[in-house]
């Protein structure tokens, strides 16, 4: 309880600083840090976050919080400091830190709706307004709360604006402020037991004497569930109740996402290597926050060191976080964590819906379940007393954030684990450079896993120059005759392959004949894929569709050759080629329904697909015993990107995928096609040898100043003019330029500037974009700098222009 009269809030506004609100008197006994507050803000309501108590409104005049938005904290109040420090090291508003943090749909704010006026409404109807105004009533009318984000939207009046403040002072149109309130509701469920006794008399029919008979052995028992056994059981309790027969009371439940019950397991006997690393970890855990790497080939049985570490959490009396990079993997670990640890599991990801996903939130904040597994936002769990952070692939790419609070979730475990004081494992078969830099310098200490568990051996990997084939017609330049013969003989074996090609669609370069043209998307500067399960082009970027008929946007002619391939052209490939056997296609197309993806994954574990054709979500930490070969259609796509990782991204993806095959009694086989053999990348992963890879990629990082060997801030420039956003790019780099001239000597040698320059995919849904990097060995002189730049006034003026800030970027396209 706060026992202060006045509280720090902080809005969910674009706002650096926090602000003082006074408690009303009725509230007082109420408040506590981690709720939710409405306040007013300027003209509008907002919705704000306590963070703690104030004794003093510093000289202002307060205002009062208008109401109290919860009945609990949704995140403990030592959250409270690693929530200012993720606003401080991303240079993002913390109000809009915790927000990113919480579950969508919990904000507070009001909105501007248009109404239609009485005059509006008979002038309309007398047909005495200019056609633009009819417009405008015509879409207000068929709309419920109309805002004028809505309506700005979808007209095509470039003078909306004006015309709508016309409207307004011709009294045709009113704006008002409307709250809106928050999405998802908490679930509530009418819970039956016996009465103290009939009060008075009632007709018994015999269904009221099935109910009553129901409640009498059962003790209490939901109304969902005694509808299923008497579905008239609504209409017919009410007087039961009333008449003394029943007692009724109503409680909240929650969502239940997991699906389909799990058999407890019986954990394995270790191997000595996990022996190992067990005993490193319990040996210092005493000593409280110690980041650990733990470098384990795949199949190395990583995951049962997990469950062990989560259990020595869970005797301890605290509690775990294990962060897993793809919601199909998810999938996977959740099921062995609940098979060890029952309903003591909460998951978080964006496959949930709003509701469960607030479900799953509530119950971990009110201490009903100790681990929670999920994607990156799960870094975030209300947990107190952690005792255990686990990120598992810790290389993958999906644990950075790329829009809004542009985090790194791997990198926020490692502080979690700091400000929580206890261990955090970071687990991987291809550890990312930055990461094992990290062991180099002994800022984490490292944990090997060196064999597969039960002595499986690492799959032999072939190379296929797909040079020798560049003159071939038909199917061999996509499916060399190796391959081929590999898939027959795995097949005739009665194992299953996987087939992989990060690029999903039927063909991805179409071109016209008759101009040489590529179709391009009409809002990004990519070329569009046929996807022909749907008979459309679709831009892969915006979302952007065109139909398969269409014609030459340049030249007007239909003759569109569909060039290129991706993973639905694989699949009706093989399908052609292995008539006999089941093909199944898993990508981001065919897992877009709700469960489709656990449906995919329990037809790969059942043995009900032959052949697996997928993208990179098939690529990492599964474990299907039955695949024994893996064939990589084209190991070179993301080598020749224009990004400093692109390397590194390549090895890990390879290294990876290999890793599928042979992890159950048959040795597996690993056919990869290339037109790079004697490339570093390929050579190093076809050994599956990451020492080697970081001997090779650490010095050009050193030498050219990439991390890990500095920090980096990506400052993203886009306009939907472009003369505008390069203008704007400029005048960024001048204010840069301008602040480092006046740090002192040696502090401006430390910081390189690099761009403006075009990005290199220029435009994306009709914006142009831009970009400046700041490089620095200095991580704290670089964020003030960038500090110090966004609130130069020159910037402050920047209509049609966006600026973003990326501290640490993954992705520099």
């Amino acid at each position: 309880m706060i026992n202060t009269s006045y509280i720090s809030v902080a809005v969910t506004l674009p706002m650096r600083q926090t602000y003082t609100y006074k408690i009303p008197e009725h509230l007082k006994t109420s408040c506590l840090p981690g709720m939710r507050v409405l306040v007013p803000f300027g003209r509008r309501r907002v919705t704000g976050y306590i963070l703690c108590g104030k004794n003093t409104c510093e000289g202002f005049k307060a205002k009062n919080i208008i109401s109290l938005l919860d009945d609990h904290p949704l995140f403990p109040e030592d959250q409270i400091n690693f929530f200012k420090w993720i606003s401080g090291y991303y240079i993002f508003p913390l109000g809009e830190v915790i927000k990113s943090a919480l579950p969508a749909g919990l904000d507070r704010h009001d909105i501007s709706c248009v109404f239609i006026t009485d005059t509006g409404r008979q002038k309309f109807s007398e047909n005495t307004l200019i056609p633009a105004q009819v417009q405008v009533i015509d879409f207000v009318l068929n709309r419920d709360n109309c805002t004028i984000k809505q309506l700005k939207k979808h007209s095509t009046n470039p003078r909306i604006n004006a015309l709508l403040q016309k409207m307004e002072k011709s009294d045709l149109i009113t704006v008002s402020a409307v709250l809106k309130k928050d999405g998802p509701k908490i679930k509530k469920e009418k819970f039956l037991s016996p009465g103290t006794g009939p009060r008075e008399p009632l007709r018994m029919s015999k269904k009221r004497e099935t109910i009553l008979g129901i409640v009498s052995e059962k003790k209490e028992i939901s109304l969902t569930g005694l509808r299923q056994i008497v579905p008239t059981a609504p209409s017919l309790i009410k007087p039961m109740a009333a008449a003394g027969y029943l007692d009724i009371v109503e409680r909240q439940v929650f969502r239940d996402p997991l699906g389909d019950p799990v058999e407890p397991d019986t954990p394995p006997v270790l191997t000595d290597e996990q022996e190992t690393v067990l005993s490193q970890v319990r040996s210092k855990w005493d000593t409280g926050y110690c980041p650990y790497l733990l470098f384990g080939v795949t199949g190395s049985g990583k995951t049962e060191v997990y469950l062990k570490l989560v259990q020595d959490a869970l005797d301890r009396e605290k509690t775990a976080i294990v962060l897993v990079p793809e919601i199909s993997l998810i999938s996977q670990t959740e099921r062995r964590f609940r098979a060890r640890f029952g309903e003591h599991v909460a998951v978080i990801h964006s496959s949930l819906t709003k509701a469960e996903l607030l479900d799953q939130w509530r119950k971990i904040a009110l201490k009903k379940v100790r681990i929670v597994i999920g994607a990156r936002s799960a870094v975030f769990a209300p947990f107190e007393n952690i005792g255990m952070i686990i990120v598992d692939e810790e290389h993958d790419s999906s644990y950075k954030q790329e829009t809004g609070l542009r985090y790194n979730a791997r990198d926020l475990a490692v502080v979690r684990a700091k400000f929580s004081d206890c261990p955090v494992v970071m687990g991987s078969a291809t550890p990312s450079v930055q990461s094992y830099q990290n062991v180099v310098l002994k800022r984490f200490e490292l944990l090997t896993l060196e064999k597969r568990v039960n002595k499986h051996q690492l799959p032999k990997i072939t190379l296929v120059d797909l040079k020798d084939f560049k003159d071939v017609k038909g199917s061999d330049r996509v499916i060399s005759p190796l391959l081929a013969r590999e898939i027959r003989a795995c097949l005739n074996q009665g194992n299953q392959a996987l087939i992989f090609l990060n690029r999903r669609g039927y063909a991805t370069s179409p071109v016209c004949r008759d101009c040489g043209e590529s179709l391009l998307c009409k809002y990004c500067d990519v070329t569009m894929t046929l996807h022909k399960t749907v008979n459309e082009y679709r831009c892969h970027l915006c979302g952007f569709n065109r139909p398969a008929s269409v014609k030459c946007p340049s030249c007007g002619s239909d003759k569109i050759r569909p060039l290129g391939f991706g993973t639905q052209k694989i699949e009706s490939m093989l399908k052609e080629m292995f008539p006999d056997a089941r093909v199944s296609r898993m990508d981001q197309d065919t897992t877009a329904k709700k469960g489709s993806i656990i449906r995919m994954l329990r037809d790969i574990q059942n043995r009900n697909v032959d052949i697996i054709v997928g993208t990179q979500m098939l690529a990492k930490g599964h474990d299907f015993p039955s695949i024994t070969l893996v064939g990589v259609v084209c190991a070179d796509l993301s080598l020749s990107l224009p990004d400093f990782r692109a390397g590194e991204r390549t090895f890990q993806l390879l290294a990876q995928v290999a890793g599928r095959a042979g992890r159950g009694e048959t040795k597996g086989k690993v056919v990869m096609q290339t037109y790079s053999p004697d490339h570093f990348t390929i050579e190093t992963s076809k050994e599956q040898d990451f020492l080697a890879f970081f001997q090779h990629e650490a010095p050009f990082r050193k030498a050219l100043m990439y991390p890990p060997f500095s920090r980096m801030i990506q400052l993203k420039i886009s306009g939907t003019i472009r003369e505008k956003a390069k203008q704007f790019a400029h005048k960024t780099a001048q204010v840069l330029a301008a602040l480092i001239d006046t740090k002192k000597e040696d502090e401006r040698k430390m910081i390189q500037v690099l761009g403006p320059i075009e990005a290199p995919i220029q435009k994306i849904s009709s914006r142009f974009r831009w970009q400046i990097l700041v490089k620095s060995p200095s991580a704290s002189l670089i964020n003030r700098l960038v500090k110090s730049m966004l609130q130069d006034p020159a910037l402050s003026s920047k209509t049609g222009v966006s600026l973003a800030v990326d501290v640490d970027p993954y992705f520099l396209m």
